[in-house]
């Protein structure tokens, strides 16, 4: 007996791990890689990698549903084990990559088998009572964010070996992966319970309907889906902008996107539930996005790199946004829509993913070519700070006292 429930949680777990691992692990070579095979200058790969996070969030959006089918036709085994295969096929490819043209193939391929979320999410559900869904499905972000801490620290380290060792390091951690999900991951979902496959049902249209039902909480979803554009910027920028403004190397900008992510998962495990629990979700989420839009701003200034750790420790702040959002709107929508409402922003992480990278990028190569790469922070701190003046001004008035009563949930 294992301390996971079912034996197939485990192993799920580490597929998203892996996931993230892989995503991570290219970014502080990817500035070097995108020069090096398109010929160009640092702020022109700037721009050639937004439109390749593009690509990688295009086909990982137009592909969640159709995973999705499949799983319910053919069981989650034979989809997680192609996922994973896919990823390794993937970045051994990557590492081989002799244009730029083959690496935007390489990412169209890796968010497809990126969406290895949609079969994941429902092997746990498959697995897992109702009632302790909550707690499973918080393994899944714990796993996430793991991933995202040791994906650039690990990429970091393996960059001295050279730009392809990250990538031939993905390659084998995912194949190893897919290994243990082909000889010991059963199979979760039963054949009585399958059904065709229905293309009709198998497109993202569907994904937007449920923002239809939003109602009153239609403003603090724009304030969201500005919010996650702007936060494309780290994700998108940050290697990038860290050798154009700081001149650092692969290992540093590993090191830092580390830090990152440590600071972060330090701020959701012990300070994040106890502001709201203090202050409010309403208070907390001002709190957040002031203190994100100022660590974007802040980044526009800085010179040294000393200077950036300080922000990261301060801008872990800013994880107080989503769990107070997702509160608040829960709160501002009625009982019968609550699952519409996460299928909404569901939509907006899609659309902001697709959105942001090229906006940011595009700002950031813009202002490097004129002598200041700090313009994707300068953009993403606009864009917080409209979602913060959002909130101040239609959404916070609605939660004051005297103010129209919020719909019952149930």
């Amino acid at each position: 007996m294992t301390r996971f429930h079912h034996p197939a949680v485990p192993i799920v777990l580490a597929a998203v791990l892996i996931d993230t691992i892989g995503f991570g692990i290219v970014l502080p070579v990817l500035p070097g890689l995108v020069v090096h095979l398109g010929h160009v200058g640092l702020a022109e790969a700037t721009r050639i990698a937004g439109y390749m996070l593009v690509a990688y969030a295009g086909a990982q959006f137009f592909a969640g549903p159709v995973l999705g089918n499949l799983g319910d036709r053919f069981g989650r085994r034979p989809v997680l084990l192609l996922s994973m295969l896919a990823f390794a096929t993937d970045y051994a490819f990557m590492a081989a990559a002799p244009t730029v043209g083959w690496l935007f193939v390489g990412r169209l391929v890796a968010g497809i088998a990126g969406a290895v979320y949609v079969p994941a999410n429902a092997v746990l559900a498959d697995v897992t009572p109702p009632e302790k869904r909550g707690a499973t499905f918080s393994l899944m972000g714990a796993a996430f964010g793991l991933g995202f801490i040791l994906g650039p620290a690990i990429g970091g380290l393996l960059a001295g070996f050279g730009t392809r060792a990250p990538f031939i390091a993905a390659a084998a951690i995912a194949a190893a992966n897919a290994l243990w999900i082909a000889i010991w991951l059963p199979e979760t979902f039963p054949p009585e319970r399958r059904r065709k496959f229905d293309w009709r049902q198998a497109h993202v249209l569907g994904a937007f309907k449920p923002l239809l039902h939003a109602g009153g909480a239609a403003p603090l979803l724009l304030a969201a889906l500005l919010w996650q554009i702007g936060h494309t910027v780290y994700p998108a920028t940050w290697a990038f902008w860290a050798e154009l403004a700081l001149h650092w190397n692969a290992a540093m900008i590993g090191a830092s996107l580390a830090a990152s992510g440590l600071a972060m998962a330090i701020a959701q495990a012990f300070i994040t539930g106890r502001a709201i629990a203090r202050f409010g979700e309403a208070r907390t989420l001002t709190i957040g996005m002031i203190v994100g839009g100022s660590s974007f701003l802040a980044y526009v200034f800085v010179t040294q790199g000393w200077m950036v750790f300080p922000i990261i420790a301060f801008s872990a702040l800013q994880g107080f946004v989503y769990p107070s959002m997702n509160a608040l709107l829960s709160r501002m929508t009625d009982a019968e829509h609550q699952g519409a409402l996460q299928g909404g922003m569901s939509s907006i992480n899609s659309i902001a993913a697709i959105v942001g990278p090229v906006a940011t990028t595009q700002a950031l190569a813009f202002g490097a070519e004129h002598g200041e790469p700090g313009g994707g922070f300068l953009l993403a701190a606009l864009l917080v700070f409209s979602a913060l003046l959002i909130v101040l001004l239609r959404v916070l008035p609605r939660l004051k006292p005297g103010a129209a009563p919020l719909p019952e949930t149930a």
